[in-house]
C-alpha cells in the first residue's frame, strides 16, 4: 500500500482523542474513514503521538497508508473533502518509504499548553485555554520547572493508566513564558507518560498560586508517587505542536 506523511491541524474538543477507541469518534477513525472513501479500500493511519480527548494539534505528523497510488496533493485535498465534517485539516501530504513511520521514526515531540490569566471567561478562547482567574507568580513557576528537565522517573507525573513499560523519560526542555494574556508552558522530548504534560502544568500552577514553593516540585518528583502530583490542567489547553526526524523526506 502506498505510504504518505501528512501534518494534521485539529480541534481535539469533539473528539475522544487520536487514537481510535470504542467510545467516541476519533481523529485517526476520521482520517482512515476518509482514506478508505479517496482510495476506495482500506486506509490506515499512525500518529507521531497519541493525544487524549479534547488535546489540539497544530501540526500532528502522521502516516496512512491507502490502497491506490495518486498525487501528494490529490491526497492531501481528498483527504480534507472526506473530512469536511470535522474540525481536522491535512496541511500537507507527501510519499514516503514504506518503512518511514510517523511514531517509531520519531525524534522528538513537542507541546504547548496555554493558561489565560484572567477574571473574564473566555468567549473566542472557550475549549482553546485553561482560564486561572488569580494571579500567578510566572518567575516562580519558572524555577519550579527546571527541576523536572533531564533524565527522572516521572512516576509522580504519570497517569495510573499509562502504559509506557518505564516512568524514566528524559525532558529535554521546558519553558514558561508570557504571551499578553497568556502564560505559555513548552516543552520537549523524545516521548511523554500519558498525562505528563497536563500534571506538570496542573503542578506548577500550584507554585503560580503560591500554594507550593518551586522546591515542592523537585520534592514531588522525588517522591515517584503519583499521590503527591498536584491537579491534572484540563484537556482543553494543550497543543502538540510538532514532530522531529532525522531522515530526510
Amino acid at each position: 500500500m502506498p505510504r504518505y506523511r501528512i501534518e494534521v491541524e485539529y480541534d481535539g474538543t469533539p473528539f475522544c482523542g487520536w487514537q481510535r477507541q470504542s467510545n467516541g469518534y476519533s481523529v485517526q477513525e476520521a482520517l482512515e474513514d476518509a482514506g478508505a472513501a479517496l482510495s476506495q479500500g482500506p486506509a490506515m493511519a499512525m500518529g507521531a503521538g497519541r493525544t487524549d480527548s479534547g488535546v489540539h494539534a497544530i501540526a500532528m505528523t502522521a502516516h496512512i497508508d491507502l490502497e491506490k497510488e495518486m498525487p501528494a496533493d490529490t491526497v492531501r485535498d481528498g483527504l480534507n473533502f472526506y473530512m469536511r465534517a470535522h474540525p481536522a485539516t491535512v496541511l500537507t501530504a507527501e510519499p514516503v518509504s514504506d518503512d518511514w513511520h510517523a511514531r517509531f521514526s520519531c525524534t522528538q515531540r513537542h507541546y504547548l499548553y496555554r493558561v489565560l490569566r484572567r477574571r473574564a471567561r473566555p468567549a473566542l478562547l472557550a475549549n482553546r485555554v485553561w482560564q486561572v482567574a488569580s494571579p500567578l507568580d510566572v518567575e516562580a513557576m519558572a524555577q519550579g520547572a527546571a527541576h523536572l528537565v533531564g533524565k527522572h522517573d516521572f512516576t509522580t507525573f504519570r497517569s495510573a493508566n499509562c502504559q509506557s513499560a518505564s516512568p524514566v523519560k528524559t525532558l529535554n526542555e521546558i519553558s514558561v513564558t508570557t504571551e499578553d494574556e497568556e502564560i505559555h508552558f513548552r516543552l520537549s522530548a523524545r516521548s511523554f507518560l500519558h498525562n505528563q504534560v497536563r500534571s506538570f502544568v496542573g503542578t506548577l500552577i500550584q507554585v503560580g498560586l503560591g500554594k507550593w514553593t518551586p522546591d515542592d516540585v523537585k520534592t514531588a518528583l522525588e517522591a515517584a508517587d503519583r499521590t503527591a502530583c498536584g491537579p491534572v490542567a484540563p484537556a482543553s489547553g494543550l497543543y502538540f505542536v510538532k514532530a522531529d526526524y532525522d531522515e530526510p523526506i
